[in-house]
């Protein structure tokens, strides 16, 4: 289908005029490159495409060709890209107040999305909210709420965590090629303990059947620690960046009785994870957890750069009263029109029930993806996610993790009109996170041409 302006209507097939990447995207990337630091956006002979518009689960490159977007750009996009109502709620507030002095003379917008993520976050006490500009920031902010609600500056985070790249958040992200350049300045409150990784079990042990020994491991990391008190856990229920790596439900319940042992606070990062993406509002819901402090963002707005941390009221009101300089700001936080942006895309959630959508798909594309399995001559060891959350593990013939196999699978569907990108600390995990709006004809062409790909590439 074509929509009034020419494009594709959201849930169209790919149409691939020109194999990617076309003339106009190949021109571009030369231009980019004599501006933008080279250690930004790669390069190669075939990648990148760029990209001119969005709608639904569609994206169109600069040369016409129509793509499925198997990423919502990292998980943004939930309610599809260019969403007509929160393009519309964005654009309404924009003409009227496009930016504001959110911690000065703030906004009515700002009250009502407050309001909106108090109650949607799980837990029946009451909440507050600290508003961001990207998930980094959600989750800076989180860390400052447990300085000041516990007085111990020491985190927990967990192998393969991903939970940004700025400063505070670079020393709880475990990879390699993220932190080793910046070693030397980052800081040291930060400890680790093993994330339960079924597929390849930090404790040496089969699943099923499990006995939860890779939890001992969280309980021995901080018997052992010996840097700054520890005064909170930061836990992704699902890996995202790290390659959609689920938690257990008993092991996520099981932290959260040892944090309440042991006096600390638990912070859950749902930015990528939050609004749909695994079929519940946050994927810790799955597992009926209740954190003291919540970082969200991404598919908040659906497009729009906002985040927000969100707490107990027990727990936040450990901030002081502002006193007419707040001791943590920024300049757009509670940006009018983001959170107007952000107030249509959990309208649009809601209205349109794909939350719900989410979940009901997840046993249909797991269906798919197991079938995918089965056709790749074993080089797809894993198969997990949830919703629409989904990652598959790609490995050598012995069954080592492997990145080339990855990365020369994602390159060839993209000739066909498919848009993913890889994730895991190996980076040889091909994630799906498509917008919640994505077709299932749509699923099964991108779950066909993947099971191409891999098997070319094999």
């Amino acid at each position: 289908m074509i929509d009034a302006q020419g494009g594709p209507s959201g849930n169209d097939l790919p149409r691939i005029l020109v194999t990617p990447p076309g003339p106009q995207s190949r021109r571009l990337a030369e231009a980019l490159r004599a501006v933008e630091s080279r250690n930004v956006t790669y390069v190669g002979a075939r990648w990148p495409v760029f990209l001119q518009r969005g709608t639904g689960a569609n994206l169109v490159d600069v040369d016409g060709n129509v793509y499925i977007d198997l990423c919502a750009g990292f998980a943004v996009a939930a309610v599809g890209h260019s969403n007509p109502r929160v393009v519309a709620a964005f654009g309404a507030q924009a003409q009227t107040l496009l930016h504001g002095m959110g911690d000065v003379h703030p906004n009515e917008r700002k009250i009502a999305l407050a309001r909106r993520l108090c109650e949607l976050a799980p837990g029946d006490c009451e909440k507050r909210v600290i508003f961001a500009t990207t998930g980094s920031e959600a989750v800076e902010a989180a860390l400052k709420t447990a300085m000041i609600a516990t007085g111990k500056p020491g985190v927990l985070s967990f192998s393969g965590a991903y939970h940004g790249l700025t400063y505070g958040t670079l020393a709880l992200t475990d990879r390699a090629l993220f932190r080793q350049p910046f070693q030397a300045q980052l800081p040291a409150f930060g400890t680790r303990a093993p994330y339960p990784n079924c597929h390849r079990c930090p404790a040496a042990r089969a699943c099923p059947p499990c006995t939860l020994d890779c939890f001992a491991l969280v309980a021995r990391a901080l018997d052992e620690h010996t840097g700054p008190p520890i005064g909170a856990v930061i836990v992704e229920s699902i890996q995202g960046r790290g390659g959609e790596i689920p938690a257990p439900a008993v092991w996520l319940q099981a932290l959260r009785r040892l944090c309440d042992e042991r006096h600390l606070l638990l912070i859950a990062d749902e930015v990528y994870t939050g609004f749909g993406r695994t079929g519940r509002w946050f994927a810790c819901e799955h597992a009926g957890v209740v954190p003291d402090l919540i970082c969200a963002g991404k598919g908040m707005s659906s497009g729009y750069p906002i985040a927000a941390c969100i707490g107990k009221a027990s727990v936040m009101d450990c901030w002081p009263e502002s006193s007419g300089e707040a001791i943590h700001t920024s300049t757009f936080m509670g940006n009018p029109s983001g959170c107007a942006a952000a107030l249509a895309a959990i309208q649009e959630l809601e209205e349109r029930g794909l939350i719900e959508r989410a979940a009901r798909l997840e046993e249909p594309l797991h269906q798919m993806l197991r079938a995918l399995q089965r056709r790749c001559g074993g080089r797809i060891s894993d198969v997990r996610g949830r919703g629409l959350m989904w990652g598959l593990e790609c490995a050598t013939a012995d069954g080592r993790p492997s990145a080339s196999l990855a990365a020369e699978a994602l390159t060839c569907v993209l000739a066909d009109g498919v848009i993913a990108v890889a994730s895991g600390s190996e980076a040889n995990v091909i994630s799906l996170s498509p917008p919640l709006t994505i077709s299932r004809a749509q699923l099964q062409f991108a779950v066909e041409a993947l099971t191409r790909a891999i098997r070319e590439a094999i």
